[in-house]
């Protein structure tokens, strides 16, 4: 099952780099983006998230404190859903279920990153360090 976890956690931070990969060469359109739904210091802040992701995806991927990557992706993810995917103010029926997609899958994946950040805390297999909490 070591196996078995390890190639989850690959598939599961690759999204995560790729999401870095996004924001760090498209900055000026997602902050356009962000800036849109009132975020302050917009450019800065698809910058940050984008260097969690990438930071945080290298740690989940390789298990160097994994436990502390997955909690922190998934502090990211939560507020992101509700500033950004706010289905219940969209109008517009496509508008209103993509964002609601959108907000589905951050939610999603903020449960497994917590999910994953128990599974480093207990059985830390094939990874460069072991848990930072426990």
């Amino acid at each position: 099952m070591d196996v078995v976890l390890l190639v989850g956690r690959i598939l599961f931070a690759v999204l995560f780099i790729l999401s870095a990969v996004g924001h760090l060469t498209q900055t000026e359109y997602m902050a356009g983006y962000a800036k849109s739904k009132g975020l302050p210091f917009a450019k800065l802040s698809v910058l940050g998230s984008g260097v969690v992701f990438l930071l945080g995806g290298l740690a989940i991927a390789f298990g160097v404190y994994g436990d502390l990557a997955s909690l922190v992706i998934a502090a990211v993810l939560v507020p992101t859903a509700f500033v950004f995917h706010t289905f219940w103010k969209e109008t517009d029926a496509q508008a209103k279920s993509m964002a609601q997609i959108s907000f589905n899958k951050d939610i999603a994946l903020a449960g497994a990153a917590l999910a994953l950040a128990f599974a480093f805390s207990v059985a830390p297999a094939l990874t460069v360090t072991g848990p930072l909490f426990s």
